[in-house]
């Protein structure tokens, strides 16, 4: 079960469990230059964390790009949440404004997504975890995990 923590702008749902260890957060227009900014400041992000960028980057910026082309409501922003988790998991966040808006899936496809692109079939791949997650009204959030292993923890 997943808790819902509030801020001030938003609310962000982090897996149930102890505080993550290290967070950033930040909204970010939804707009081309936002997409491109969120990969940025994710690469400078895991840079000061000491993560992998492989394929954390690839993620986020599939995760962005969605939120821009499937999540957007003129005027409102989307949520980049990087959190890393105990033991040892990279979690993801990408929340936008179009909670009416979610991912269908196929029957009979093994679980593939019904999407004008194939970019959560690539974060289905690329991840360890990954999901939607509804809510508070009109928001969804798109989340991925990475299992980051021994060498992260610390």
């Amino acid at each position: 079960m997943n808790q819902r923590i509030a801020t001030s702008n938003s609310v962000t749902a982090l897996a149930a469990g102890p505080a993550p260890a290290l967070r950033f957060s930040v909204p970010l227009s939804a707009t081309r230059r936002g997409a491109r900014l969120a990969r940025l400041l994710a690469t400078e992000q895991l840079r000061s964390w000491e993560l992998p960028f492989d394929p954390s980057l690839l993620l986020v910026a599939e995760l962005a790009v969605n939120a821009l082309l499937h999540g957007r409501v003129p005027g409102r922003s989307f949520r980049l949440t990087l959190a890393v988790v105990p033991p040892a998991t990279l979690r993801i966040e990408v929340t936008d404004t179009r909670g009416d808006r979610l991912p269908a899936r196929l029957p009979g496809d093994g679980g593939s997504l019904a999407e004008s692109g194939r970019g959560l079939l690539l974060v289905a791949e690329l991840a360890d975890r990954w999901g939607v997650e509804e809510g508070p009204v009109p928001c969804k959030t798109v989340w991925a995990e990475l299992d980051l292993g021994p060498a992260a923890e610390g």
